[in-house]
């Protein structure tokens, strides 16, 4: 309950700090995330070339193991 009021507090304290009737920094939260667009769109691309290079070797991986288990089973039919 005290982090769901804490958390509401925090909203209503950001959007009010906005307005130009409170701080008026709309101005410096679209400078903030103009910034930051382009940071987190490389962390996102860094994330995905990762997630691709692991999904690959994953792949390889189970073709080896494919591979081996039908060598094994050619050896059982003799």
């Amino acid at each position: 309950m005290v982090a769901l009021l804490v958390g509401v507090v925090l909203i209503v304290a950001a959007i009010l700090a906005m307005l130009p009737v409170g701080l008026n920094w709309w101005s410096e939260v679209v400078l903030f995330l103009k910034g930051s667009v382009p940071v987190v769109a490389i962390l996102i691309g860094l994330l995905a070339v990762v997630i691709g290079i692991a999904d690959i070797k994953d792949q390889i991986e189970a073709k080896k193991e494919e591979s081996e288990e039908e060598k094994k089973k050619g050896s059982l039919v003799i």
